[in-house]
């Protein structure tokens, strides 16, 4: 027993020693795990007391947790003592500026590429003389589709693959069919001609709009830009001047524009628009290779536009003898075309691989 005894209490100086000389938390845990570890010194001692008469045990278990709960507390007042020198450290060393900065731990955020699309388009508008309107992505269904001429029977309807709305579950009394998701933000401008009650107007109107569509170039929730601009003599001169000043600002100075005669029932006359192809130059060619974008053409199509059609001016209460023109374009269209992105789903499926490259 004696010599057990003895080596217990050796045990307890060796702590004693090696703790007060551990220079950081590496060197505790490396005291510790030898200690007291599974495979420890103590451990290691204590499997000789199977040999020692019943007797003496009691005697050889008391001094063993009176060192085992020494060297813990040891092992605990080196840690306090390692932290005590390490902000002492800290103290002692140059003066804290709390002006400065805290320290970032997560990556810092940014805006999606849509928003940031759709800023600039604003800002660029903005410097043409036009303001922003608003209106609901929860719209009646006259001013979505009967105020700017889509009737109930107009084929145009069959084009927007719209969703509808139970009027119940909004608390209201309209008609079935009579509420939807706005499937363009058209009838915000019906809503700003009505609020502005007469000419000068001038505004464009961005916003989600909702159409029954999911594919590589089409998603069920997307982003428009409507243009209005009204007034005395407006002309077709007028929409083409501000859609090429538009374009090259946006795509750059190089930009040319091609109107193409088309149908809208809101609009008359009515015009696709196309820019030369931003990939290419216009040329059609790519490295020497047909262009895949503009399909070898020089051109992309990238809005709709025209000049407001009277009955349109009359139900958004315009007087007679004023004239306008309109246009409207995906935001995501022109952000896929700027930033050559070849699948509109990148843009809504949070791939931060995608999403860090703006």
């Amino acid at each position: 027993m004696a010599d057990l005894l003895s080596q217990l209490e050796a045990l307890a100086a060796a702590a004693r020693r090696d703790v007060a000389g551990a220079a950081d938390e590496r060197a505790l845990e490396d005291l510790r795990v030898r200690f007291l570890g599974k495979r420890g010194e103590l451990s290691a001692a204590l499997r000789g007391m199977g040999q020692l008469p019943a007797e003496e045990r009691p005697r050889v278990g008391e001094v063993a947790n009176r060192v085992r709960d020494e060297i813990e507390a040891l092992l605990a007042e080196g840690r306090a003592r390692l932290a005590r020198a390490e902000l002492e450290a800290e103290l002692s060393g140059p003066p804290l500026d709390p002006t400065l900065p805290g320290r970032r731990l997560l990556p810092r955020g940014h805006r999606h590429p849509i928003t940031q699309a759709a800023e600039e388009i604003a800002a660029i508008f903005g410097r043409l003389g036009y303001e922003v309107a608003n209106g609901p992505e929860i719209e009646l269904d006259w001013y979505n589709f009967e105020a700017l001429r889509i009737a109930a029977d107009h084929p145009a309807r069959d084009m927007q693959d719209t969703f509808y709305v139970d009027a119940a579950t909004l608390g209201g009394a309209a008609a079935p069919r009579s509420v939807v998701l706005r499937t363009h933000t058209s009838p915000v401008q019906i809503r700003a001609m009505k609020r502005r009650g007469r000419p000068p107007i001038r505004v464009i109107c961005p916003g989600r709009v909702y159409r029954s569509d999911y594919d590589q170039t089409h998603s069920p929730m997307f982003h428009q830009v409507e243009g209005l601009c009204v007034d005395e003599g407006i002309t077709f001169a007028d929409l083409k001047g501000t859609l090429a000043a538009f374009a090259r600002a946006y795509f750059g100075p190089g930009t040319r524009t091609r109107f193409r005669p088309s149908y809208f029932p809101f609009v008359e006359p009515g015009a696709e628009v196309d820019v030369s192809c931003s990939i290419c130059g216009g040329t059609g060619k790519k490295d020497g290779k047909r262009c895949g974008t503009c399909k070898e053409t020089g051109w992309v199509e990238v809005l709709g536009s025209g000049m407001v059609h009277p009955e349109v001016l009359a139900n958004g209460g315009m007087p007679a003898g004023v004239t306008g023109f309109a246009f409207g374009f995906g935001v995501e269209r022109m952000a896929m075309l700027r930033y050559r992105v070849d699948d509109l789903r990148l843009f809504f499926e949070n791939d931060l691989r995608f999403l860090e490259q703006f």
